[in-house]
């Protein structure tokens, strides 16, 4: 076909077709940013740094949201409105030393150090409570508990105070649990099928240690509960198993809120969950829970503004701990929550992924275990907060105002820490390319390099959080101690 021409010569451009408009980049548009995602979280050091981000931000929350709250009153108790901000500080120095300490220690060692730190945590939890029965004791009733002092040395409820220094063995006791629990589990190995072999002595060892902490204290005892369920989990428990200890736990569970006559606050507790109406003492919770509610409710989407909030001029109890959250809707809102609770969903998803790729089976079930307790705990605090389970008193991890809850919470943070630096491809990665010499001595040592996979490894349990075997093929539970550095 002939295309007409121009006089002069020249191809007439009105009559030939137009040009096709050019294809779309690849990556552009919401796929585009799914690629990009996808592409940084592919990268080998990813969850170390989502790690290190989402729980740096949530202490820097927790310490601004501890001077919001703590402020005012400060000032007008002392004429300084540093006070309670200061001691928290220190203890998230405190904590983030622990944290290095715990980036730095080989497995052979948190390994070695289980046994040692289960009998401080029952040696601990038994002067507390003994302490705590004793006073009790000898106080008539109707007037105030009076503590009982051994010199610098004395318990008064959950606290066991050592001169000037105030800790809580049952912070103690959850990553006591931890490490014991999942050395114990990885020594076993493939003979945790069996049920005599999974409860002797892991059963016994931990419903006492229950029983020690949830005397005092009911929340840290179902926190323990859902840590011990979370390493059951991973290591590949049956399920049968878990029925058994949900009954065992029910059962406790009712025996501490009825038996104890000077725990009548935990019946209560469960009375104003079910029925906020009922004429409940301050002291029982109905206060508390329905002043949680009005704070919620007064920030709506976008807050008060920080430092306005008015409930926490004395009309919230434990505003700057148990109830922190209820200030943080109050004065940021909705949106506040949501960057709280999408931080903590970040810190749960970072957990589980280095679970799922570490090869150590003691870092797998540590790793597991630590992250259900973070978002296990947060989860009863939230949830007694805005109303959807009972208040238990315990703090929202990283958050809340509280000394030993922050250092043991950052030391167990650490350990996950350390296990996403093994991750096989962020340890090729660091050894192909290693630090500098003195960032290596100040901040972490080189994590060792994976070891070759068999093909055979799949003919032993697998923990059920990985789908990876439990004992590395070819090895007795008894020899994995201390294989991995």
């Amino acid at each position: 076909m002939m295309v007409p021409m121009r006089v002069d010569g020249e191809q007439d451009t009105a009559a030939a077709p137009a040009p096709a408009s050019a294809p779309a980049p690849p990556g552009s548009g919401i796929l585009g940013w799914f690629d990009a995602l996808r592409g940084l979280l592919d990268r080998p050091l990813a969850s170390y740094y989502l790690l290190l981000s989402s729980v740096g931000l949530l202490v820097f929350i927790g310490l601004v949201m501890v001077f919001s709250v703590t402020g005012v009153d400060n000032f007008a108790n002392t004429g300084s409105p540093f006070g309670s901000v200061f001691k928290q500080t220190v203890f998230a120095v405190v904590g983030l030393i622990a944290f290095w300490v715990c980036q730095r220690l080989p497995v052979r060692t948190f390994r070695a150090v289980a046994a040692p730190l289960l009998i401080a945590a029952f040696v601990l939890m038994s002067f507390v409570d003994l302490m705590g029965w004793l006073a009790s004791s000898r106080t008539p009733p109707g007037e105030k508990v009076v503590p009982i002092h051994l010199g610098p040395i004395w318990a008064e409820d959950l606290w066991l105070h050592l001169g000037g220094v105030q800790v809580q063995p049952a912070e103690l006791a959850k990553v006591a649990l931890v490490v014991w629990g999942a050395d114990l589990l990885v020594r076993k190995g493939r003979t945790i099928l069996s049920w005599r072999e999974l409860f002797m002595p892991l059963l016994p060892v931990t419903v006492a240690l229950l029983l020690l902490v949830g005397y005092n204290d009911l929340g840290s005892m179902i926190c323990l509960v859902v840590l011990f369920t979370g390493l059951l989990w991973a290591a590949g428990a049956r399920l049968p198993v878990f029925a058994w200890l949900g009954g065992l736990v029910l059962a406790g569970v009712l025996a501490l809120i009825l038996l104890p006559a000077e725990k009548d606050y935990r019946l209560a507790r469960i009375k104003v969950f079910f029925d906020p109406s009922i004429d409940a003492d301050a002291t029982a919770g109905r206060y508390q829970y329905l002043r949680g509610l009005w704070a919620i409710g007064n920030g709506g989407w976008f807050g008060v503004g920080l430092g306005e909030s008015q409930l926490k001029w004395g009309r919230l109890p434990n505003a700057h701990n148990d109830f922190i959250f209820a200030i943080v809707a109050e004065e940021l809102g909705v949106v506040g929550c949501l960057v709280v609770l999408v931080l903590f969903g970040m810190l749960t998803y970072t957990g589980l992924r280095i679970a799922r790729r570490v090869e150590d089976p003691f870092r797998r079930l540590a790793a597991a275990a630590i992250t259900i307790w973070f978002v296990g705990q947060a989860i009863i605090n939230i949830g007694g907060v805005v109303g959807l389970m009972p208040i238990t008193g315990l703090p929202l991890p990283f958050i809340s105002d509280g000394g030993s809850a922050l250092v043991v919470a950052l030391g167990a943070a650490g350990m996950l820490s350390s296990a996403a630096r093994a991750e096989p491809d962020c340890a090729r990665a660091m050894h192909a390319r290693p630090p500098r010499k003195w960032v290596r001595l100040l901040w972490a040592p080189l994590p060792p390099l994976p070891r070759a996979r068999s093909e055979s490894d799949g003919d032993v349990p697998s923990t059920r959080a990985t789908g990876r075997p439990l004992v590395p093929h070819g090895s007795s539970p008894g020899r994995t101690r201390g294989r991995s550095s």
